[in-house]
């Protein structure tokens, strides 16, 4: 039995479905100015206004014109819309993991052998895995692997075969990568005489 949705199940959280709150744009503008550690005068001089224009918005003191915005916004080097939709945690939290070769989380089907990778963090946004592919044949799955999200593979070694129901068959060798929506049953095959293996990243979102 195919056991990849049952991997991916495990690996979900279930995040906060906290409607999202109307920005200040005054205090979004000097939170993006203070993360880069500028003050006004530099903030004003980077978007091309005034230091008084700046200090005003930043207050509240007057709505910008859509001109100001864009150039407030070149700026800070993001776009229009990014000043009006702060990111969902506006704290840094630093996390990082670090997997070393051959230290990842063991998952094995008959199909695949898979390493989980960064396994220590939580409430992961993507879940990426090495895989070594036994599968020879179609015939080996239990039907279409489908599940939520989107996949993207890259061969590490080898010569794999993706099939997809809506898709030929691809042949993707050392090197090759391929994105697709994960909802769309696929399966992976091995063309080598070894087991291929590949690099497989899913979104959990």
């Amino acid at each position: 039995m195919n056991e990849e949705p049952s991997l991916i199940r495990l690996a979900r959280e279930t995040g906060d479905q906290t409607p999202p709150q109307p920005v200040d744009l005054g205090l979004r503008v000097r939170e993006l100015r203070r993360a880069r550690d500028w003050t006004l005068e530099q903030a004003a001089n980077h978007a091309g206004l005034a230091r008084s224009t700046l200090s005003k918005i930043e207050n509240g003191q007057m709505s910008p014109t859509y001109e100001a915005l864009k150039k407030l916004a070149l700026g800070l080097g993001i776009s229009v819309p990014q000043l009006f939709t702060p990111p969902t945690d506006p704290h840094v939290n630093g996390r990082m993991a670090v997997t070393r070769s051959g230290e990842g989380q063991a998952h094995a089907t008959t199909t695949y052998e898979h390493e989980l990778l960064a396994g220590a963090l939580t409430r992961k946004s993507m879940l990426p895995y090495r895989a070594r592919i036994r599968a020879r044949s179609f015939d080996e799955f239990d039907g279409w692997v489908r599940h939520d999200g989107e996949e993207f593979l890259y061969v590490l070694t080898g010569v794999v075969r993706l099939l997809t129901e809506f898709y030929a068959p691809v042949d993707l060798k050392r090197g090759d990568s391929a994105y697709y929506d994960a909802s769309m049953g696929h399966n992976v095959i091995s063309l080598s005489e070894d087991d291929a293996t590949i690099l497989w990243v899913t979104s959990l979102g």
